[in-house]
Parts: structure tokens; sequence; C-alpha cells
């Protein structure tokens, strides 16, 4: 029976907690449909939901489902996962998910700890870095829907909650007491100082105890080693390859461009024509696909240089929805490994495909991993849910190449 119970925000945030707990010895499953069975020998149950950009009252509802779904499972202990760069608004949506979540677990205290030291996200006096930059000054603060224009995780945190916000900086972090200072805290939400993962194993120790903790993936790789084999291979499905790109971010340009230049086929989605014709748009993507080489790994993308960015919810919401369509339909078409990049996106498509869970496979890169599904028609897929943030840049190209 589980003991721990996830719930991230996105799909691709599930996947990169599934992936720590998975390296540290934990059997992790993670469910596309909170409704799903998680299987008698899961010892973590991870909740993907696409929250994090979900009107404020949708989401907490949304959260609240998913965490009794997971307490009827067997969880006892619960994560709230966020994204490692605290993707949210004045609005929300991690406060406000966060409240409910006391509410219903009684919590005193709640560590925030976004922080995930391999990708380089670290926090220091209460200031979130990516890198060596200020999370303001990051890539960060031009996100389409979320931009980061501050850095101080208390300061983005407070108009979000009606909670207290406070803080607990390195020095207690490591000084061996930092369950007392927790307790002794008169805030209930607690932002801690991390730079590296050995930061993580002493906030893991000094929480072990607390029915609810919040923050990053890097949560799972402080927690203490697990008893079953962190390898996770499995031999995947044969068939053709693809990558879809529904990120803006600065990293999966980045990747999109070392794809180009390696000779990759590139496509990049008419993201204006979804408006007025988006089922000719899709259409002319999967024609376009089905006359690549069957042994290339074909990209099809939204945003190749920053003025491609189109902003809004509503032309985020097609682009998600027509890149789902193309890969359901690529899929029809014998494709049977797929990097999807970008939360939303990942979301969008495995909700098209029908996929109720998913089996964590190898790792590709901190915070991504492959993972395994079945469709709603049978088919067996491999997918790598990509936050837009995370990856080398030559990740399309490479990925691959930890498959059996």
């Amino acid at each position: 029976m589980p003991e721990i119970g996830v719930l991230a925000d996105d799909f691709t945030g599930a996947t990169d907690i599934a992936t720590a707990y998975a390296s540290r010895g934990y059997r992790p499953v993670v469910l596309t449909d909170p409704a799903g069975e998680a299987g008698a020998d899961a010892d973590v149950v991870v909740a993907a939901l696409k929250t994090r950009t979900a009107p404020v009252e949708e989401a907490v509802a949304v959260s609240l489902a998913a965490f009794d779904r997971l307490r009827a499972l067997g969880c006892e202990r619960f994560v709230f996962k966020y994204c490692s760069t605290f993707d949210s608004t004045d609005r929300g949506n991690i406060g406000p998910v966060l409240d409910a979540l006391v509410d219903r677990t009684g919590a005193r205290h709640v560590v925030v700890v976004p922080a995930f030291p391999a990708n380089g996200r670290t926090v220091y006096q209460g200031q979130l870095f990516v890198g060596d930059q200020l999370l303001e000054n990051s890539p960060m603060r031009h996100h389409p829907l979320t931009p980061m224009t501050r850095s101080r995780l208390a300061e983005i945190l407070r108009p979000q909650t009606r909670q207290s916000v406070g803080e607990i900086h390195l020095d207690v972090v490591r000084a061996g007491k930092l369950r007392e200072a927790i307790d002794a805290a008169a805030e209930r939400y607690l932002v801690l100082d991390v730079i590296t993962d050995e930061d993580l194993v002493a906030i893991a120790e000094a929480t072990a105890g607390d029915v609810l903790v919040s923050g990053g993936a890097g949560l799972a790789l402080g927690a203490p080693a697990g008893g079953s084999d962190p390898a996770q291979a499995w031999e995947a499905p044969a068939g053709r390859r693809l990558v879809v790109c529904g990120s803006a971010s600065a990293r999966t340009r980045e990747q999109v461009a070392y794809a180009a230049a390696h000779g990759q086929p590139m496509l990049r989605l008419d993201v204006p024509g979804l408006a007025e014709r988006p089922e000719e748009v899709v259409q002319s993507s999967l024609d376009w696909f089905e006359r690549q080489d069957p042994a290339s790994a074909p990209v099809i993308y939204s945003v190749g240089e920053p003025g491609d960015v189109r902003s809004g919810p509503e032309t985020a919401a097609r682009t998600e929805k027509a890149l789902a369509a193309i890969v359901s339909g690529a899929v029809r078409r014998g494709v049977t490994r797929c990097i999807v990049a970008g939360g939303e996106t990942s979301g969008a498509v495995v909700g098209r495909l029908g996929i109720a869970a998913l089996r964590i496979g190898s790792p590709i890169a901190p915070g991504v991993c492959w993972a395994e599904g079945v469709t709603g028609e049978g088919d067996r897929v491999a997918l790598a849910l990509k936050s837009g943030n995370f990856g080398e840049p030559g990740m399309f190209a490479t990925a691959w190449e930890v498959l059996r």
C-alpha cells in the first residue's frame, strides 16, 4: 500500500518527481486519471493534474478531489509538487491550493522548497536563483502565462494566500536543528534555503513526520533510500519517433535550434492559422510528418524565436489542443516514442491519448525520464514529458539512446 501521495500541478512535474523517487529506490506510479488504481506494489502515487494555470476555483477543486483519492488509496503523507521556478501569479495557484490542503490536513507548518540544485534552481536568503541569475532576471520574466518578476519567494507567495509566510535561511538549515526552527516559527508557510542536495537531505530528515510538504522534485531527492532497485528500464515498443514542443522557454528554443542545426526534420506549427482553421493545420502537419524518413525524429514546434510567441490563454489552449491532436494522429500512423516539451502540452497529449497511468522508465536528464503508458485504444507508447526549462540542448537528438 502506498504511503506517499503527490499532487503535481502539471504532467511534466509529475514524471519529474516520480523519477526522483525512483532514483531513491521507491516504486512510483503516475496517475494521469486521478480516479485510477495505483497497484499494490506502489510506494508513491503521483496524481498528474493540469492546475498550474487553471482558474483558481478549478485548481482548488481538482486538487482536493485528487487529495481525497490519494488518501483513499492509503496515502498518509502528502507532497504538493509545483515548478522549481515557482510559476504562479498574484492570484495563484500555489497559494490557494496550499491553503486548501492545509485546511484538509490540519498541517501546522508547511515547508516551501522549490529548489532543485541539479537543474540550477537554488534558494538563498529566501530568493530563488535560476543558475546564477535571480528568478526575476531569468528568461522566466517573459513567460507568456506566469511572468516571474520577483525573486523573493515569500513576496511571491504572500499575495496568493491567507496564511502567513516566513523564511528559514541556510545557516539554520545546516545547523542540525531545523525541526526545532520549524516548530518555533510563527508563520504557517516557511521558505527554506537550499544550495546543495545535502540541504535537501537535511530538510527531508526534519520533515519526515509532516503530513504535508510542498516544493519541487528536489524534495524526493532528499528522501531516505527506499528498498527497491532504482533501475526502471523497460523495453520500448518499436516504431516511429516524434518530438512536439508547446513550450516557449529559452531552453526549449535552444533544443529546437540544436535539432535544426543537426539535421532533424523541422516544422513550425502554424499557430496563427489555428484560430480560423485548426483541423486544416493539424492535417497538414500530419501530412508533413508522413513525408519524413521513417528513421528520423521529426520536430513540430510552436516557438522557435522569441518573436514567435503568441501570448494569451486562448492561443496557448489552441496550441496545446493542436499538438495533442497531432500526436494522437501520429500514434495511429505508427509513432510509439514521443518527446513532449511543455507542461500544459504534456497534459493535453496524455489526455488526448486516453492514458490513465504512466510507468516510470529510464532517466534522460535531471527532471526528465521516459515513461510508458497504454492509450485508450490499447497501444503502448513511450513518452518523455519534458518541462520547457529542462534538458540539455541536444536532448531531442540524444534522448532516444537510453531506450532499449
